[in-house]
């Protein structure tokens, strides 16, 4: 025979450190489908290949070791790479490419469209090289325009417009900003150091009329050098709080991998 069943049952005790819920490792496509999108892909494809047109035709008008120093041509190098990649995730509806790197192209050829605009083709900016009454050479023509409008106009406005049109909103962060300078930063020592290993006298050995230290000295240009800086760090914050500003141009339903159903009777 059995023991009786106790008609009262002790309550339990509580077991000490119950460990919280794990988040799930199932990733989000494996119940959202991922969206190909096929116009993104091709429009981002023609950037990089404006790009690549643009610094292609400068290599040809002059010398490549020069022509490779600017960096107007680096940032549309870097452009059309990540353009290329961007395309490829769009078309294959793979994960976009991460925003720090997004991000940092977008910054450097917008940085290369209004440094040209505003410093360097404007005839009243003290560093214009259009107006000979500010020092500068004459206005380059045919092909070289060709070259420089492709670089400095079209391929900016063409990322921007990339970035306003075919780009989620909010994925640009604060916290970027500040790595975004280094390449920047780095680029000046790259120029005064190129400047230095260059006689003096060398054509273009200073390829920035406001870096050039033989005009202006080397406090003069590390000042221009600081405000430049500044003025980056504020357009990156600019692009920044327009990113989590402007709306959404690339809302879509997403169709998930099952259905919920309301319950019957």
């Amino acid at each position: 025979m059995t023991a009786p069943i106790p008609r009262d049952i002790p309550d339990l005790p509580a077991i000490p450190g119950m460990p919280a819920l794990l988040p799930s490792p199932v990733p989000a496509t494996a119940v959202v489908a991922p969206v190909r999108r096929p116009l993104a892909a091709v429009y981002r494809l023609m950037i990089a290949l404006l790009a690549a047109a643009g610094v292609t035709l400068d290599l040809l008008l002059g010398s490549p070791a020069r022509v490779l120093s600017y960096f107007s041509v680096q940032s549309a190098i870097l452009l059309a790479l990540v353009m290329l990649a961007s395309a490829r995730r769009a078309w294959s509806a793979r994960r976009p490419l991460s925003s720090a790197v997004t991000g940092a192209a977008l910054l450097y050829v917008t940085i290369t469209a209004l440094v040209y605009h505003l410093l360097l083709a404007h005839e009243a900016s003290p560093f214009s090289t259009t107006s000979p009454l500010a020092g500068g050479a004459a206005s380059p023509s045919g092909w070289h325009t060709l070259a420089h409008h492709i670089l400095h106009t079209a391929v900016p406005a063409a990322a921007l417009l990339d970035w306003l049109l075919l780009t989620t909103p909010g994925r640009l962060h604060l916290r970027q900003a500040t790595p975004w300078l280094l390449y920047p930063l780095a680029y000046l020592a790259f120029s005064l150091g190129r400047g230095e290993l260059l006689l003096p006298g060398t054509p273009d050995r200073y390829l920035y009329p406001f870096l050039d230290v033989d005009q202006h000295g080397y406090k003069s240009v590390l000042g221009n050098a600081l405000l430049l800086g500044l003025s980056f760090y504020a357009l990156a914050l600019l692009l920044i709080a327009l990113d989590h500003a402007r709306p959404n141009p690339v809302r879509h339903r997403a169709k998930t991998g099952f259905r919920l159903r309301p319950p019957v009777g």
